[in-house]
């Protein structure tokens, strides 16, 4: 089962576009806590750049290439 703290994570994930390495994410401080609580997991976790978003790490984008393929995988057909 999973935490809802690994759930907060993985859909913070989900939002980074792949397409480019140009491209991060901002969180903003007015965000729901938990979403703020999620980045700033992944940031001590080493898979974003910033306590707020910024760009993902190598590691990070290796993440998020996984949990992409698996929310395609399990909402499609």
């Amino acid at each position: 089962m999973l935490k809802q703290e690994l759930v907060d994570e993985l859909n913070i994930l989900l939002h980074y576009n792949l397409a480019t390495t140009l491209e991060g994410i901002k969180i903003h401080k007015d965000a729901n806590a938990s979403v703020i609580d999620a980045v700033a997991r992944l940031y001590q976790k080493g898979l974003v750049t910033q306590a707020d978003g910024g760009y993902l790490t190598d590691l990070g984008r290796t993440a998020a290439e996984h949990a992409q393929a698996c929310h395609i995988i399990l909402t499609s057909g």
